[in-house]
């Protein structure tokens, strides 16, 4: 159960350019209104949008991506910038373009950004000698978690990217408990 006034969410910030308008893995425009059929789990029809993306691509720069030794540094940091606003965060991934957490944050939409924007900001300082610049994009999801059905699935799927290479935290670790 969250604190009153707050709530839990599952929260997903990208790096800068990680995900371009017309994407063929799925996109939405800022309000959805653009989006295209489908989504990472199931694509759109092959060159749905094509030329948007196209357009993308040529206004874009490379994706950042964070480099595997640095995915600590990142995680950790985001975790004392959660901590130090008073935050609770049961599991946090850190990947190459996006980092997921599952984290009881304020229930004003406004809030909860300015703290994921604190906590992009130090995350990007930490890693500015071989980062140099923004690293995420602005924004993020937000996903509510309704119920503990719910929070269990998040903190699985959160957990699970382990596998695919990102640095992983959970609060159940017991020596990483004192960050």
């Amino acid at each position: 159960m969250p604190r009153p006034g707050h709530i839990w969410l599952h929260v997903i910030i990208s790096t800068k350019w990680s995900w371009l308008p017309g994407d063929p893995r799925g996109w939405r425009s800022r309000h959805h209104k653009t989006h295209s059929s489908g989504d990472y789990k199931q694509p759109p029809s092959p060159g749905e949008h094509r030329g948007l993306y196209d357009l993308a691509q040529q206004h874009a720069q490379m994706p950042v991506v964070i480099p595997a030794a640095y995915r600590e540094v990142v995680g950790r940091t985001i975790l004392r910038q959660l901590h130090s606003q008073n935050c609770q965060c049961l599991v946090i991934s850190v990947s190459g373009m996006h980092a997921h957490l599952l984290v009881e944050l304020p229930q004003d939409i406004k809030a909860q950004r300015q703290i994921m924007g604190r906590c992009k900001a130090h995350a990007s300082k930490s890693i500015k000698s071989i980062l140099p610049g923004k690293v995420w994009a602005p924004a993020g999801k937000f996903k509510p978690i309704h119920d503990q059905q719910y929070q269990q699935n998040a903190y699985r799927y959160i957990m699970a990217h382990r596998d695919e290479g990102a640095w992983v935290w959970s609060f159940r670790n017991e020596k990483d408990r004192g960050m």
